[in-house]
């Protein structure tokens, strides 16, 4: 939408509860059309409240903000706290200018640096509150660690494989903090932590499929793991690992699961109507078995669902627990 050739449609799109991408490819797509990956945005003013909620500041809370933006979720703080309490962080030099002049223009002027934000910024510390505004797979320790006793750290957290969801931690002494996952999300991973996708022809090298799979049947349909719950169960519980659909005609479909390193890969064919399905795996890692596991284990402890779960992290440690931090998940 451009604001100046349709101003009526840019202002319902703006004033709509939906999230609007405001970059497209890191910068290098230009022009009205659709780039290949958004990685800029305003997120859907349901989501920033709900986290601003999770978040919880109070008057004259110090709060650290990673991934500027437009500047509105910075503005919604510096207006809450005022300016002096509000330390924003963008990675994207251009994308910082940007925000700042928008909040010069609607009076506001919190700080906004341009930087690493896994790094955080010590210029400002300590800080009351800690919000990211988009998702990572590990809390950097420098968050925690910038943090004071009792405070508070809402992020967009998930697994290569999938099922992201925001925890809300509550930092506690010797660099710990621990706390539930409140809500799923979806937002663009800090770019720092983005995974690559290996090429599909990095896991055949240059057989053509089965090449030297091993084959079998499974009677769980890939369809039971589709859901954004049981993403994020077994992406928890089966580490490194993403996967793919291949689509045809009629509803069919293979779903892949991949190893991130490459060695390891695994195929099911969904078939509609069918009460087994073809399996074949290769490498070191049985990965379609691995999930099994996992969906078994979740389906065994009753299907709970994201609000069951929580993290802890410290300088040594990222664990998934299920209800209660005592309660860690296998292989945690």
């Amino acid at each position: 939408m451009d604001r100046e050739k349709d101003p009526e449609a840019w202002f319902k799109s703006v004033y709509s509860d939906i999230p609007l991408t405001t970059q497209w490819d890191d910068g290098r797509h230009v022009g009205d059309g659709l780039g290949t990956t958004p990685t800029s945005s305003n997120s859907m003013p349901r989501m920033v409240f709900s986290m601003l909620a999770d978040l919880d500041v109070r008057e004259g809370h110090r709060t650290l903000e990673i991934g500027t933006g437009t500047g509105w979720n910075a503005g919604l703080l510096a207006h809450r706290l005022g300016d002096e309490n509000v330390v924003s962080i963008e990675y994207d030099e251009a994308v910082a200018k940007g925000a700042g002049e928008n909040l010069r223009r609607a009076g506001l002027s919190p700080l906004v640096i341009v930087g690493d934000g896994r790094l955080g910024y010590s210029g400002g510390a300590p800080y009351d509150r800690v919000i990211a505004t988009c998702s990572i797979g590990e809390v950097p320790q420098t968050w925690i660690e910038q943090t004071v006793p009792g405070g508070v750290i809402v992020a967009p957290w998930g697994t290569d494989y999938g099922g992201e969801h925001v925890v809300r931690l509550t930092v506690g002494e010797g660099g710990i903090a621990s706390g539930p996952f409140t809500r799923s999300s979806a937002f663009m991973r800090l770019r720092q932590q983005r995974t690559a996708r290996p090429p599909f022809d990095a896991y055949l090298k240059g057989q053509e499929w089965p090449a030297d799979g091993r084959r079998s049947s499974t009677a769980l349909s890939p369809t039971e793991v589709g859901g954004w719950v049981e993403q994020f169960v077994i992406g928890l519980m089966v580490p490194g690992a993403f996967w793919r659909a291949e689509r045809y005609e009629g509803g069919a479909y293979t779903l892949w699961t991949y190893s991130t390193d490459t060695e390891s890969w695994a195929s099911v064919d969904y078939v509609p109507g069918a009460d087994e399905y073809e399996v074949v795996q290769s490498g070191p890692r049985d990965l379609w078995e691995e999930t099994e596991v996992a969906f078994q284990w979740w389906f065994s402890h009753g299907r709970p669902g994201f609000d069951h779960f929580g993290l802890t992290v410290g300088p040594d440690t990222q664990r998934a627990w299920l209800d209660t931090p005592k309660n860690v998940l296998p292989g945690h």
